[in-house]
């Protein structure tokens, strides 16, 4: 299944860790957001993971969208390039 997935993570290294998590998964579409492709055993293993790095009290949050066929065909991207793999890396 196709994920969407954004995250805002406060602390840096916590950041960090989210980061490298996903991209094990899928390919990082803008800041903080990144599309995977995982099987639902893989998703939940992903779930856990995000979360263990997450510190909901410091506002930390992590929202994950399905991505359906029909979604996917009808995306549309506007504008420059995605950001550069570095960029965002702390």
């Amino acid at each position: 299944m196709r994920l969407a997935i954004a995250y805002d993570v406060n602390d840096d290294t916590d950041r960090r860790r989210v980061y490298r998590t996903l991209e094990r998964y899928g390919a990082w579409r803008q800041y903080s957001v990144f599309e995977v492709d995982v099987s639902k055993s893989e998703r939940v293993e992903l779930e856990d993971e995000l979360e263990s790095h997450i510190e909901p009290v410091d506002g930390d949050r992590i929202r994950i969208y399905r991505l359906c066929q029909s979604c996917q065909d009808n995306t549309t991207d506007i504008g420059s390039d995605p950001p550069d793999e570095k960029s965002n890396v702390l």
